[in-house]
């Protein structure tokens, strides 16, 4: 037995970091995503895209706007829309929440900002709304996916086979998790690296970041 209570669904409000600021989606923020999102390799793993245009982005951002699960936030570093995260499959009732439907445009890659974004994910569903369980799910084959599943913190925990049919190919999807008992000590390496004193002059970082107490 344990002691429990359901808890809110997250609100469409904003998140802000040092480095990042996620804001809920919006169709004003087509020509920028457009621009940032013209590498194929973002949409290999998707369910959509690439987008051939403005417009078709538009068209995109138009049908995600109003969505509450999944709720999807645009990315904002430096000013500028640059990716979409979301959390979905929200069960308030079980304490668990999914981050996915998860693109970085080019300029967004590799940077602080993208891993500050994770962060602002995990500690709103955890630490403000008191959710036990979060989760990431990816393509068995996203290799990059699953390397940054791990960085982050998130235990793997199997392979669902044949799970979907995506741009129609077969789907093995992995997934992975943090529990409320693990957040304390992610969070704390969270805070540690992208603390100022982690990086020099140039923005470089001093020590990566540690989340599995290596």
């Amino acid at each position: 037995m344990i002691d429990w209570t359901p808890v809110p669904a997250p609100a469409p409000s904003e998140l802000r970091g040092r480095h990042v600021h996620l804001r809920p989606v919006s169709v004003d923020d087509a020509d920028a995503l457009y621009n940032a999102s013209r590498d194929p390799a973002i949409w290999a793993y998707l369910p959509y895209g690439p987008f051939a245009s403005v417009d078709a982005m538009r068209a995109r951002l138009a049908e995600i706007e109003g969505s509450r699960d999944p709720l999807f936030y645009t990315v904002v570093r430096e000013g500028q829309p640059q990716g979409i995260v979301s959390y979905l499959r929200i069960d308030a009732q079980h304490g668990s929440i999914e981050i996915g439907h998860i693109w970085f445009g080019t300029p967004l890659q590799q940077t602080t900002a993208a891993t500050e974004a994770i962060y602002l994910l995990g500690a709103y569903a955890m630490d403000e709304l008191g959710y036990r369980r979060f989760e990431w799910k990816c393509n068995a084959l996203n290799q990059k996916s699953r390397r940054a599943a791990e960085r982050f913190g998130f235990t793997f925990e199997g392979v669902f086979r044949n799970h979907m049919v995506v741009k129609g190919r077969n789907r093995d999807t992995a997934w992975y998790s943090i529990t409320d008992e693990e957040w304390p000590a992610i969070r704390a390496a969270f805070e540690a690296w992208l603390a100022p004193g982690n990086f020099d002059e140039q923005g470089v970082q001093r020590q990566p970041l540690r989340t599995k107490g290596e």
